[in-house]
C-alpha cells in the first residue's frame, strides 16, 4: 500500500513539474497567412508566421511543427490531410513555406503551429488558424465585363463627369445551401451589395494597378447575406483610377487628362453556391444583368461626388424590384494578356471617425466645421430640409487669417461633394462612397438650419495597416510630432504610397516612398502594403530599366519619366522590406527588375561607374529632381545619382546574400568597389570634402532651382556619405566634422530637401554627433519639425515653409500639401536612434537596444515596436541622480542591450547585479555604451553614475 501512494506521489509530482515545465514553455499565437490573419490568398505556397509568448525569461524555439487540413477536426498528429511538417528543427517563426499536398482553387486550409523550448519541451499547440485559396487560374473566372457606357452624359465646361451606373440581377437559390463566395473585381471602382446590404467594408476597391497588365479581384463569404428562395444582387460602380481623372494632367494640358485606361467602367462578379450533396451552382455578370444610372449623377476621386437623392431607386438592390424599364447590361471585351490576382494588400477602410471640433458661422452664410485633424477621407452629413436643396461641401486643410477656407492648393482637383435632397421629414444621412479629399476643414453651404457638431462627421479611410509602433515623450510637442508622422502616413498610404490626398496629384511618387519606407514600417505593418505596391512599381518599369517616377505610371505628362533619387525605390524597398520583415519572397520576385534596373545604372554610367557633372541633362527637369525643396545651393544631383548608384549596389549584394545568391552577390560587391572608387575619383577631394565643377551646369537653366548655382559640400552630400557608408572610418569621421560645421554655419539650422533630411539625423548619431541631432530635432524655430507643430500642423508639411507668419501660404499657387510624408522620415531615426530599437538580423530576430539619451531638452522617452517576434520595448527616463531604462525583448529573439554608461557606473538590472542575471553576459564596453547580451524578457535597468 506505501508502495501504491509513493508510485502516487511520485508520478503526481512528476505530472507537476511537467504541467510547469509547460506552463515556462512557449505558446504561439497571431498565426497569419501571407501577413495576414485567415485571409484568401492565391499564393500557391502562402508563408505561415507565428508569434511566441512564454512567462520565462530567455526562452526561445528549438523546433516547430505546423499541422495543416482540410477540416479543423483532421488537425491532429498522423491525420493532417495536407500538411504535417514533423518536427522541424529551427527558429524560423515567419515566412514558412506550405510545403504540403498541391492546393488548387475555393480549398480551405486550416491550420495550426506547436513549438519546442530551449528545453526541448513541446508547447500547447495554437489556436486553429484558416486560409482559403482564391481562384488561381484565370481560366476559372466566367463571368463577363459588364457595365453601361454614360460617357456622353458627361457635362461642364472644365469637368467631364458622367453619372455612375448601377447593376442588379435576381437570383434563385434551392434550400440547405452551406457554402457561398462571391468574387469581384471592376475596372473602375466598385461597391457590391447582397439583398441590399454592402459585402465586406472595404473602399475603392479593387485598388489601382496597370489596368492594362493586371487586376486584383476580392474574394468573400457571403453565405450569412444570401438566403434561400429570391436573392438580389446589386453593383454601383464609379470611373476611379481607371477612366476618372488623374493627378494633375488637366493642370499642365496633358493630352489626356481623363479616361487614362478606357472611358467605362466595368463589373466582373462570380457568385458561387455550393450544398451540402456537392451540388454547385454559380451565378455570373452578364447580358442578363439590368444596368441603369440614377442618384449618383457625378463621381470622381479627385473632383468629388454630386447625388441627386430624388433619383433614387428605392430597393433597386432589393428583390421585388421593378427592373423591367431597365436596359440589358452591355458586354465588353477581355484582354486575354490582363492577369487577375486576389488583392494582396490591407484593405482600404474607414479607419476611424473623427467627430467635429466647432462650427463656426461664416458672412456669406456657409459654416466652417473643424475636425481637429488633417487627414484623408470623406464627411457622412445628417441635414434637413426641402426636396431639391443642394448641400454643397468644400474641403480645405487650412484657413486664411480672415476665416476662409484655404483652397488654392487644390489646383484643379476640385474636391467638392454636393447633395441634392429629397425632402424626407425624417432628415437625410449621406456619404459618398467613391472619392476621397485630404483635410482638416469642411466648408458646408445650402442648410436651411443652423449646423450643430452632429451635422458633420469625419470618416478616415486608408489601407488598413495594423499599428506596430508607439512613441511617446514628456515634450507634448515631440508626441504632437509622433502624431502628425503617424496621420500623414494614414492619409496617403491608401492603395498605393501617394505624395498627397489633397490636391491634382495624388500619384506614387518613387522618392517619398523610398525615403519613408523605414519609418513607414516602424509606424505600422505595411508588409503586405509593400507587397502590393511593389507589383506595381515592377509593372511600371521603363523598357530600358528605369523605374519610374510613380506607380501605377499613367501618362500624365511627356517628359515624366525618371529622375537619380527616385528612381531607386525600386531597389530600397525591397530591401527594407526585407531587413524589417526578413522577407526574401520579394527579394526573388523583384529580382529580375532589379538586374535590369542595375544593368540600366551600368549602360547610363558608360562604364566609367560615376555620374560626371550633366550625366541626366536629357531628362526634366535636367539633372532629375535632386534634393528637393533644399535650401540654399544645390546638391550637385549628379553627385547624389553616383552615391545611389553604390548603395544601390551595396543593397543588391546583400540581397544576393539572402536569397544564396553567391555569383550575384560577388559581382554586386565589385560594382559597389568600382562606384565608390570612381565617385570619390571624382567628387572627392583630399581634404575629405565633395566638390563638384560648379561651371559644367552653366547658370543653371533647365534645373530644380538651378539658379542657386550647385555644389558638393553641402548637408545633404555629407548626410548621404556618411548613411550609405560610403567613406572610410577616417573619411567618415571627417565627413561628420564638415557636417556639423555647415550647420553651424548655419546657425544650427538644417537646409536639406528631400534626399537629405532622412539621413541627416542618423549620420549625426553615426559620427558621434547626437547633441546637435538632438539639438534639430527639438528646435521650435523656422526651418524644423518643431517649427510645424508649433504652427498648429496635425500632419506633416511637404515644404519645410508651406506656412510662416511672415509668408503666409506662400506657395498657394504651385505646390504646397500639408500632408506630405517625406519630412516624417526623421521617424527613423526616432526609434532606431533616440530610441536605440535596431535589428542586427533581418526581421529583428537579433536586436539592439542601445538608446541615445538627451542630453536637454527630453528626461522620458518610451517606444515599443512589433516585430514579426513580437514587441520590443525601450524606454528611458533621466533623472538628476540615475537614469532608468525598462526593455522589452521578445520571444525567440536575442539582444545586444547596450547600457549608457562608463566602467565605474554602477548598473543593477531588474534589482540585481548583472553578474547575477542568468542568461545575460557582459561583452564590454564600446563608445560609452555598457553592452550585454541577452535573451527575451523584461529588464529594468537603474545607472547610476
Amino acid at each position: 500500500m506505501m508502495q501504491r501512494k509513493n508510485l502516487f506521489s511520485t508520478l503526481c509530482l512528476a505530472f507537476l513539474s511537467f504541467t510547469q515545465l509547460m506552463a515556462k514553455g512557449v505558446t504561439p499565437t497571431y498565426l497569419r497567412t501571407e501577413y495576414k490573419e485567415n485571409p484568401f490568398t492565391d499564393v500557391r505556397s502562402p508563408r505561415l508566421s507565428w508569434e511566441l509568448t512564454s512567462t520565462e525569461p530567455n526562452q526561445k524555439q528549438a523546433a516547430y511543427q505546423i499541422l495543416v487540413a482540410s477540416s479543423p477536426e483532421k488537425l491532429v498528429p498522423g491525420k493532417a490531410d495536407l500538411w504535417d511538417s514533423g518536427k522541424t528543427n529551427g527558429n524560423a517563426t515567419s515566412h514558412i513555406d506550405y510545403t504540403g499536398k498541391p492546393l488548387t482553387s475555393r480549398q480551405i486550409c486550416y491550420w495550426k503551429v506547436r513549438s519546442w523550448d530551449k528545453n526541448d519541451q513541446p508547447g500547447v499547440w495554437s489556436k486553429v488558424s484558416r486560409w482559403e485559396m482564391g481562384l488561381l487560374n484565370k481560366s476559372e473566372w466566367k463571368a463577363e465585363w459588364i457595365g453601361l457606357d454614360l460617357d456622353h452624359l458627361g457635362k461642364g465646361p472644365v469637368y467631364h463627369l458622367p453619372p455612375a451606373p448601377y447593376l442588379r440581377k435576381e437570383i434563385q437559390l434551392k434550400p440547405g445551401f452551406k457554402k457561398a463566395r462571391l468574387y469581384v473585381t471592376a475596372l473602375g471602382v466598385y461597391e457590391f451589395s447582397i439583398n441590399g446590404a454592402k459585402v465586406g467594408n472595404e473602399f475603392l476597391t479593387p485598388g489601382w494597378t496597370d489596368y492594362d497588365q493586371r487586376v486584383h479581384y476580392q474574394a468573400y463569404d457571403v453565405t450569412t447575406q444570401l438566403k434561400s428562395g429570391p436573392n438580389a444582387l446589386g453593383s454601383q460602380l464609379s470611373y476611379g483610377w481607371y477612366a476618372g481623372y488623374l493627378g494633375y494632367a488637366l493642370l499642365v494640358n496633358n493630352h489626356t487628362v481623363r479616361a487614362f485606361y478606357g472611358k467605362v467602367p466595368v463589373l466582373k462578379a462570380q457568385l458561387e453556391v455550393e450544398y451540402p450533396d456537392g451540388r454547385k451552382e454559380t451565378f455570373l455578370t452578364g447580358s442578363d444583368w439590368k444596368v441603369n444610372h440614377g442618384a449618383l449623377v457625378e463621381s470622381d476621386i479627385l473632383n468629388g461626388e454630386t447625388y441627386d437623392a430624388r433619383k433614387e431607386w428605392p430597393g433597386w438592390n432589393k428583390v421585388r424590384f421593378n427592373d423591367s424599364d431597365w436596359p440589358a447590361a452591355q458586354v465588353f471585351p477581355d484582354k486575354a494578356s490582363r492577369a487577375m490576382s486576389i488583392y494582396p494588400g490591407p484593405p482600404v477602410k474607414i479607419t476611424e471617425t473623427l467627430p467635429a471640433k466647432s462650427v463656426t458661422a461664416r458672412p456669406d452664410g456657409g459654416h466652417i466645421v473643424d475636425l481637429g485633424q488633417n487627414f484623408a477621407g470623406i464627411v457622412r452629413i445628417r441635414v434637413k430640409g426641402n426636396a431639391g436643396d443642394t448641400i454643397r461641401l468644400r474641403f480645405g486643410e487650412k484657413l486664411h487669417p480672415d476665416g476662409r477656407l484655404m483652397t488654392e492648393n487644390l489646383r484643379m482637383a476640385r474636391a467638392t461633394d454636393t447633395y441634392i435632397l429629397k425632402g424626407s421629414p425624417q432628415g437625410e444621412t449621406w456619404e459618398p462612397k467613391f472619392t476621397f479629399h485630404g483635410f482638416q476643414y469642411v466648408e458646408i453651404k445650402g442648410l436651411r438650419t443652423q449646423p450643430d457638431l452632429t451635422t458633420v462627421t469625419g470618416l478616415a479611410i486608408g489601407s488598413d495597416t495594423p499599428k506596430t509602433g508607439h512613441f511617446e515623450t514628456d515634450s507634448p510637442m515631440i508626441n504632437q510630432l509622433y502624431s502628425n508622422i503617424d496621420w500623414t502616413q494614414r492619409a496617403n498610404y491608401l492603395d498605393i504610397p501617394t505624395d498627397c490626398p489633397q490636391r491634382d496629384e495624388r500619384m506614387g511618387w518613387t522618392a517619398d516612398a523610398h525615403i519613408y519606407a523605414r519609418s513607414a514600417m516602424f509606424n505600422r505593418d505595411v508588409s503586405s502594403f509593400f507587397t502590393k505596391w511593389m507589383i506595381d512599381l515592377n509593372d511600371s518599369q521603363w523598357p530600358d530599366g528605369a523605374y519610374p517616377l510613380y506607380a501605377p505610371r499613367p501618362d500624365l505628362r511627356q517628359t515624366d519619366t525618371f529622375s537619380p533619387g527616385w528612381m531607386e525605390a525600386g531597389i530600397v524597398c525591397p530591401y527594407e522590406t526585407f531587413q524589417m520583415y526578413g522577407d526574401t519572397r520579394i527579394i526573388r520576385e523583384s529580382w529580375p527588375y532589379m538586374e535590369k534596373f542595375m544593368k540600366f545604372l551600368e549602360k547610363r554610367s558608360n562604364g566609367a561607374y560615376v555620374f560626371k557633372e550633366t550625366a541626366f541633362d536629357d531628362i526634366s527637369p535636367k539633372g532629375g529632381f535632386g534634393d528637393w525643396l533644399s535650401f540654399g545651393k544645390k546638391t550637385s544631383p549628379d553627385l547624389l545619382a553616383s552615391f545611389l548608384y553604390a548603395y544601390c549596389a551595396d543593397m543588391m549584394a546583400t540581397m544576393a546574400k539572402a536569397i544564396h545568391n553567391e555569383t550575384a552577390h560577388a559581382h554586386y560587391q565589385g560594382i559597389s568597389q568600382k562606384v565608390k572608387a570612381a565617385t570619390l575619383a571624382h567628387y572627392y577631394r583630399n581634404d575629405g570634402r565633395f566638390d563638384c565643377v560648379a561651371s559644367a551646369y552653366g547658370n543653371g537653366s533647365g534645373y530644380v532651382d538651378g539658379q542657386l548655382g550647385f555644389t558638393g559640400h553641402t548637408q545633404t552630400a555629407y548626410a548621404n556619405a556618411i548613411y550609405m557608408g560610403l567613406l572610410s572610418e577616417e573619411g567618415t569621421a571627417k565627413a561628420g566634422n564638415y557636417l556639423t560645421a555647415l550647420l553651424r554655419e548655419n546657425n544650427g539650422k538644417l537646409s536639406t530637401g528631400f534626399l537629405g533630411a532622412k539621413p541627416l539625423l542618423p549620420a549625426l548619431s553615426a559620427t558621434g554627433n547626437s547633441d546637435m541631432a538632438y539639438q534639430l530635432f527639438l528646435s521650435k524655430e523656422f526651418p524644423s519639425w518643431g517649427f510645424e507643430v508649433m504652427n498648429g500642423s496635425t500632419s506633416i508639411w511637404e515644404r519645410w515653409d508651406s506656412f510662416t507668419l511672415e509668408d503666409g501660404f506662400k506657395y498657394n499657387a504651385s505646390m504646397n500639401s500639408f500632408s506630405h510624408y517625406s519630412f516624417g522620415a526623421v521617424c527613423e531615426w526616432m526609434f532606431g536612434n533616440a530610441a536605440g530599437i535596431q535589428h542586427l538580423e533581418p526581421g529583428f530576430s537579433k536586436l539592439r537596444i542601445r538608446p541615445e539619451i538627451a542630453p536637454k531638452g527630453l528626461t522620458y522617452l518610451n517606444a515599443s515596436y512589433r516585430t514579426l517576434h513580437g514587441l520590443v520595448q525601450s524606454s528611458w527616463t533621466n533623472y538628476p541622480d540615475h537614469l532608468k531604462m525598462e526593455v522589452t525583448i521578445p520571444v525567440n529573439t536575442t539582444a545586444e542591450l547596450c547600457v549608457p554608461a562608463g566602467p565605474t557606473a554602477r548598473i543593477t538590472i531588474n534589482g540585481k547585479q548583472p553578474g547575477a542575471i542568468a542568461g545575460l553576459t557582459e561583452k564590454g564596453t564600446k563608445e560609452g555604451y555598457r553592452v550585454f547580451e541577452t535573451g527575451s524578457g523584461r529588464y529594468t535597468v537603474l545607472v547610476t553614475p
